[in-house]
């Protein structure tokens, strides 16, 4: 039995953290995508992933290091010529599965594809809304040519004559304890029950092919980033006619420039002269999903202030039904510069109020003022 921290390249005392970090690169070297037509990196990449299913999970890691075969090939219970080490550790994958899952199943059986992840990007409108998007997703699906079966056209696979279909074969070892009985995955058929003697061209045997499948799908109303959907029967096709997995995609929202979101809330900006914040104003406003809006801003409207349109916001995809509400935030425009009819007008104001205004009896206008003249 090939052991599991050779097949990573991992020492035995690695943490959790580094047998992690050399999972992600040896699946990103080996991964069927970036290894086309070599069967041998097909191979490598799934005893990589075998491996890190048991040393990735600290408890089955634990077992492997108990009952599992010494590193090196060294045996403790080497006097007895039996090689211990190797006998328990078949024992321990006959009776347990491999991690407790018991015999391996029926490798003709029907087996359910993977399941894909992918991010979509979509504008604020489009939350707001709801949209409709065709992607196009590079998946593994079933060969036509072959339907899956991975044999040339005009022949079948045939029952594996060294397992007989089983996709296991036993080995028998005596020992001074008796007869133990090793259960492994037959060489001949690397584990499928059935070998082909000629290949389909297309699929290469595998009876599945790479290709973008085309794929629509619509978007609700009031999804967020980080909204993940599940599109069901979308994903990868199954093996031996088993069903497709799933499409899972990520919602990825744009920002806009004149709203930000804030769950269902949206918030904008509103600009008002002096004297429309001083006396009041009935004024129109944009609304991300319901156009112009008339709203009335009541008078002496300070600088940051925020006033609330009710409903106008966006809706609510999950929690309570309806729309959120639009939060206005006030900004009032001082003018850096003034006419002389402005100025002589604001001045008096000032006079009226009681208000300090410019700087003694020449007022900062009127320094610049005469630098010009």
């Amino acid at each position: 039995m090939e052991d599991l921290y050779q097949i990573l390249g991992v020492a035995r005392d690695a943490s959790q953290a580094e047998i992690k970090k050399i999972y992600r690169q040896l699946v990103r070297q080996y991964h069927p995508d970036t290894n086309k037509d070599n069967p041998e990196a097909e191979e490598k990449f799934k005893k990589i992933n075998a491996a890190y299913s048991v040393l990735g999970d600290p408890e089955k890691r634990a077992r492997y290091d108990q009952f599992g075969t010494t590193d090196g090939g060294q045996n403790p219970f080497g006097g007895f010529g039996g090689g211990f080490g190797d006998i328990f550790g078949d024992l321990f994958e006959q009776v347990f599965g491999g991690g407790m899952g018991g015999r391996r199943a029926d490798p003709s059986a029907p087996r359910r594809g993977s399941d894909l992840e992918m991010g979509v990007r979509v504008t604020l409108l489009e939350a707001a809304n709801g949209a409709t998007h065709n992607l196009e997703i590079p998946r593994w699906d079933t060969c036509n040519t072959c339907g899956g079966s991975g044999a040339k056209p005009g022949t079948s696979p045939k029952t594996c004559d060294q397992c007989g279909g089983r996709g296991q074969v036993e080995t028998v070892q005596r020992t001074p304890f008796g007869q133990f009985v090793s259960v492994n995955t037959c060489p001949r058929c690397q584990g499928k029950g059935k070998t082909i003697q000629e290949r389909c061209q297309e699929c290469g045997g595998r009876g599945q092919v790479r290709q973008n499948h085309k794929v629509e799908v619509k978007i609700p109303a009031g999804v967020e980033t980080g909204t993940r959907l599940r599109i069901v029967g979308e994903g990868e096709s199954g093996l031996n006619g088993g069903p497709h997995g799933d499409l899972f995609l990520v919602i990825d929202v744009e920002r806009h420039k004149d709203f930000e979101r804030d769950g269902g809330d949206l918030h904008s900006r509103l600009t008002l002269t002096y004297p429309q914040a001083v006396l009041g104003a009935s004024l129109e406003i944009s609304t991300l999903i319901d156009g112009k809006e008339k709203i009335d801003v009541p008078a002496g409207t300070s600088h940051g202030r925020v006033l609330k349109v009710k409903g106008k916001g966006m809706p609510r995809l999950r929690g309570p039904r309806g729309r959120g509400d639009l939060y206005i935030h006030v900004f009032v425009d001082i003018p850096s510069r003034l006419t002389d009819k402005q100025r002589e007008l604001i001045a008096e104001l000032a006079k009226e109020m009681k208000t300090p205004a410019g700087n003694g009896e020449e007022g900062i206008f009127d320094k610049f003022k005469k630098l010009f003249d």
